[in-house]
């Protein structure tokens, strides 16, 4: 067996150990260190099965790092080799003794090519998900799934790539939202597969990565949906891009932040009573807070389901860039651009919305010109599957984009 610098071909890949490279037919993957890392040790011990706790002293780099980041590489590893936890033809697990790689490997004799372009694995049924840089460089992660006419969904808070199509929060907004269409999606900076480290979390910033998104994506016009923070996105980008948005979708949306809408002190107290309480519950990981926090987004779900979206979130970002997003996102305001829309927008909303209130929706209506408001019966911020508005939501959007 050969360690060390060296270069290992397997499948359409090639891993060079020396420069820390991973590339597809001769094309770079860009994939973070630790992941790298990972692919390489597992690569070089591929004759056995390396437990778990050498993983995480030899990718943490001595550093203590917990089970759940080693499950973030492993599952980012396994995407960019074209591999997941269900098939397993790279990395396989071996319960309770860690993973081994078990796909036949060579050495190759030459370096692999070092061209710019930059992609990433494909994914079942037509799913293909890469990565592009914004205006400041931060990279983002974005995914093109199925086939038809483009409909393109601004990030979220939060969103992972890798899990949303199974994660019982978003897996049936992934199914609706493709259906007889190319749904393009992508992961917010900070959060997902998208970078972590970033310098800033700005409406411009935000701006820019979808900017950078549909540049890279090759759309030249497009319909375009927001839902909750990122119906202000996609307001502002409508507002900047007229040419690029043909029709807009707003559900879940706001223009004013809570701590900038607030009208008076009592409205303020509240914002803060409400920020304080998410900061608590992501600096402390209490489940209590995190519970709370949940409810808000999911009213009609039970508590275990509460439990799976405050999982669900520890997954999809670290504490440090929750908090960032919960105090940036109080203080958006699209407002006083939302006039400059010209495009023809759809407005949905949960009549009893328990984390943005209706108002807001029919705040978003006023300012937009060319806009109508649907109001649907429900209590919860986002759509559960099980919700009787689920279909409705979808039968609006399905002839909205239709006209």
């Amino acid at each position: 067996m050969v360690v060390g610098g060296a270069v290992y071909s397997f499948g359409q890949y090639e891993l060079d150990t020396d420069r820390r490279r991973l590339s597809h037919d001769g094309q770079p993957v860009h994939v973070e260190p630790p992941t790298v890392d990972l692919l390489c040790h597992l690569v070089e011990h591929r004759d056995r099965v390396v437990p778990k706790e050498e993983l995480l002293d030899t990718v943490g780099r001595g550093r203590t790092v917990g089970e759940a980041a080693l499950a973030t590489w492993l599952r980012t590893a396994r995407l960019a080799i074209g591999d997941s936890g269900t098939r397993q033809q790279f990395i396989r697990t071996v319960r309770r003794l860690g993973y081994q790689f078990v796909a036949r490997v060579t050495v190759a004799s030459t370096t692999p090519p070092t061209a710019p372009t930059v992609t990433a694995a494909a994914e079942a049924d037509h799913e293909v998900i890469r990565f592009c840089r914004s205006a400041d460089g931060t990279r983002i992660a974005y995914a093109t799934t199925g086939d038809g006419p483009p409909l393109v969904k601004t990030a979220n808070w939060l969103t992972h790539l890798d899990l949303d199509r199974t994660t019982p929060m978003w897996a049936h907004w992934f199914d609706g939202l493709t259906r007889g269409r190319q749904l393009i999606r992508y992961d917010e900076r900070g959060c997902g597969l998208s970078e972590w480290t970033v310098p800033s979390f700005t409406l411009d910033d935000l701006v820019d990565d979808l900017d950078s998104v549909v540049d890279a994506a090759g759309l030249d016009r497009f319909p375009l949906i927001g839902v909750s923070q990122g119906g202000a996105v996609a307001v502002a980008y409508a507002a900047r891009r007229p040419e690029r948005v043909s029709r807009l979708i707003l559900t879940a949306a706001y223009a004013r932040g809570r701590q900038v809408r607030a009208a008076d002190d009592a409205e303020r107290d509240a914002a803060d009573v409400d920020l304080n309480i998410a900061r608590a519950g992501w600096r402390s990981q209490d489940s209590s807070f995190l519970r709370f926090f949940a409810s808000q987004f999911l009213a009609d779900a039970t508590p275990a389901e509460w439990d799976a979206f405050a999982a669900y979130q520890r997954q999809t970002t670290s504490p440090a860039n929750g908090l960032r997003f919960l105090e940036e996102f109080t203080r958006i305001d699209v407002s006083g651009i939302a006039h400059q829309v010209t495009c023809p927008t759809l407005i949905i909303h949960s009549r009893d919305d328990a984390r943005v209130p209706v108002a807001q929706a029919l705040e978003l209506a006023t300012l937009i010109p060319d806009s109508r408001l649907i109001l649907l019966e429900s209590r919860n911020h986002l759509f559960t599957a099980a919700d009787p508005a689920w279909p409705t939501f979808l039968s609006h959007l399905d002839n909205f984009l239709s006209e």
